[in-house]
């Protein structure tokens, strides 16, 4: 079974900076995409940045600039560095983790509030 782990969220004012972080433990596989989805309240969940295996990032429109995907393949760890957060980027994030194989993991979600 494999765990994925976010960790990282929290309350921020706007302009400022949060790094999240996500962990996959358990049997051990090979990450071949790490991404990060976020879900604001009423609204659909949508993919903010990933990364696959020997790629380069990815980002949404909306975070390009700001965001930085990173990922360490020996540990199966990934950060989301978020720089100059807007009220906008208010939401629950989501780390998802697929293997080689095609499986897909997802973590339960780290609140980011941005808020003066």
């Amino acid at each position: 079974q494999v765990h994925v782990v976010e960790s990282g969220g929290g309350l921020v004012q706007p302009g400022g900076s949060l790094k999240l972080s996500c962990a996959a433990s358990g049997r051990s596989f090979g990450i071949y995409l790490m991404a990060w989805y976020r879900q604001a309240p009423g609204k659909e969940r949508e993919l903010v940045a990933s990364i696959i295996s020997g790629g380069r990032p990815n980002y949404a429109d909306s975070v390009k600039g700001r965001f930085t995907i990173s990922r360490d393949n020996g540990k199966n760890t990934g950060d989301l560095q978020m720089n100059s957060l807007k009220l906008e980027d208010t939401a629950v994030y989501y780390c998802n983790i697929v293997n080689f194989g095609g499986v897909t993991y997802w973590g339960q979600g780290t609140q980011v509030t941005v808020s003066s």
